[in-house]
C-alpha cells in the first residue's frame, strides 16, 4: 500500500516527466489498478472455527489510505464452527479516527444464506482494529455458530461481509 504525498510546486521550477508521471500517473495507477487477494483469518472469541474442506476468500482495494474489503465464506462438509462471536482478519488495521463516541469507527454490510433462507447483518471495525464482526440486524448480536441461525456443515451455507475503512 504506498501513499503519495502530493509536490508542493514553487515558482520557477522545471515540471519534468519524472514529476507528472509520480503526480498524476502514478496517482490514477492506484485508483483504477485491480483489487487484491488476500486470504482473511476466520477466528472465533472463544474457540476457533475451523474451515475444513471450506472456502474462504478475500479481496481488497485501496486508494490513499482508503480500503475496501469483502470477504467470502462457504462452508464445507468438514467445517466446525467454533464457540463465541466470529472475527475475520483485515489486510490493513484500521485507523484512529479520533472519535470518542463509540469503539466502532466503520460499519459495512454482510448477507449470510442458510440452505432456505437470507440474513441480513452490518460489520462493524473497531478503531485500531484488524478484524471486523458481523452483528445480526434484528438484534444486534455478533454472528456465531448459532447467529443469525444455526449454521451447518454444508455448501449451502454461505456468506459475504464487505467494509470500507481508513487505514492506520
Amino acid at each position: 500500500m504506498a501513499l503519495a504525498v502530493p509536490r508542493t510546486w514553487v515558482v520557477g521550477e522545471v515540471v519534468t516527466a519524472a514529476y507528472m508521471n509520480a503526480e498524476i500517473r502514478d496517482q490514477w495507477n492506484d485508483m483504477i489498478a485491480g483489487w487484491t487477494a488476500y486470504t482473511p483469518a476466520w477466528t472465533g472469541s472463544t474457540s476457533n472455527p475451523s474451515l475444513g474442506n471450506g472456502t474462504i476468500t478475500g479481496r481488497y482495494k485501496v486508494v490513499g489510505k482508503v480500503c475496501t474489503v469483502i470477504v467470502e465464506l462457504v462452508m464445507g462438509t468438514t467445517t466446525t464452527f467454533g464457540t463465541g462471536y466470529w472475527l475475520l482478519s483485515l489486510p490493513f488495521t484500521a485507523a484512529n479516527p479520533g472519535s470518542t463516541s463509540s469503539n466502532f469507527a466503520w460499519i459495512g454490510t454482510a448477507r449470510g444464506h442458510s440452505a432456505t433462507t437470507w440474513y441480513i447483518g452490518a460489520t462493524a471495525v473497531t478503531k485500531n482494529g484488524s478484524t471486523m464482526k458481523i452483528h445480526e440486524d434484528s438484534a444486534g448480536a455478533e454472528w456465531s455458530a448459532t447467529r443469525p441461525h444455526t449454521w451447518v456443515a454444508a455448501a449451502s451455507n454461505y456468506f459475504q461481509a464487505q467494509v470500507t475503512y481508513e487505514t492506520a
